[in-house]
């Protein structure tokens, strides 16, 4: 079956009635039946007719029972999808009390995991397990990602896939996997890339419209898809620790150098301004280069007083 196929399934309403009004008719029909058998009863003796009566009041209440069968409650944003001797006879989507034809069986492939042939048409919540996955760089990573979704389209969710929660979740695998090999874990050097971790955002809606494009033929909308967890594989854990450690130490030290400059030269521009001491030029770069060590140091600096002249 080609792609274009499973788009000639079409959500239709079902041709339902009053719930009200048929339980009226039913409980007619038994009391009907009850008193066509009550009736037979009554005269047995009488005339063989009258066991006629009997069965005809049995077959009526067995009727009037049948019947009770085509009774369907629907809650808000719930759904009952109806098939009739093997077609797709429609679907119930509006809340009450209805009744259908009692031949009309309600389908829901994930009726184990739903818990009962009726479909909900609520916002729900699927957080898949943790996946090794390689980024754009080849790191292997482990993501996760927690996807809102719900069914817009309940014909396309029953009869086109096989179960629409596996299907989701399959889905789901292959969109992260697909997502995750073309972005880096972090960002480059120059800090302008996209990726996992730094770009949360982009990402989010990257995988929103991945995902939903391949659970569109089941009539699924996602509303939501965020990464719940991402770390780098435990193999490389430590390595990519002290990557991160030494990129840190190195932005660390850029800043305190320019600080240190700053201030080197803010001292060397006071003391000549206001003539408090004349250094030449061996001495301005000796003073430059103590005033460096002291300002650049990972450790407190230990002052040497000097007695004696500096010339």
């Amino acid at each position: 079956m080609e792609v274009k196929d499973f788009d000639k399934i079409t959500e239709r309403p079902a041709k339902e009635k009053s719930g009200w009004a048929m339980l009226a008719v039913t409980i007619a029909v038994i009391l009907c039946g009850i008193g066509l058998f009550a009736a037979g009863a009554v005269f047995l003796d009488a005339s063989a007719a009258f066991v006629a009566l009997m069965v005809l009041g049995v077959l009526v209440i067995l009727s009037g029972l049948f019947l009770t069968s085509g009774f369907k409650l629907l809650q808000p944003n719930e759904a009952y999808v109806l098939t009739l001797f093997g077609k797709y006879h429609g679907t119930i989507k509006r809340d009450g009390f209805y009744w259908v034809n009692p031949f009309c069986a309600a389908v829901n492939p994930a009726r184990l995991t739903m818990g009962g042939k009726k479909l909900s048409l609520k916002a729900m919540t699927l957080n898949n397990d943790k996946q090794k996955v390689n980024d754009e760089e080849g790191n292997p990573i482990e993501i996760s990602v927690v996807v809102i979704w719900r069914i817009t389209n309940t014909a396309k969710a029953v009869f086109n896939v096989e179960n629409y929660m596996a299907y989701l979740s399959t889905q789901c695998d292959a969109a992260i996997r697909q997502v995750a090999r073309q972005y880096p874990y972090d960002v480059s050097s120059n800090g302008d890339e996209t990726s996992l971790r730094g770009s949360a955002q982009e990402i989010a809606e990257v995988l929103r419209v991945e995902l939903q494009q391949r659970t569109e033929m089941a009539g699924i909308e996602i509303l939501e898809a965020r990464i719940s967890h991402l770390a780098y594989a435990p193999e490389i854990a430590a390595a990519m620790l002290q990557r991160q450690q030494a990129s840190a130490i190195i932005a660390a030290r850029q800043k305190i150098v320019e600080g240190a400059v700053s201030m080197v030269e803010m001292a060397l521009n006071k003391l000549s301004e206001e003539n408090v001491v004349e250094l030449d030029d061996e001495r301005k770069a000796q003073m430059v280069s103590n005033l460096l060590v002291v300002l650049c140091g990972n450790r407190d600096a230990q002052p040497v007083v000097g007695t004696g002249s500096i010339y």
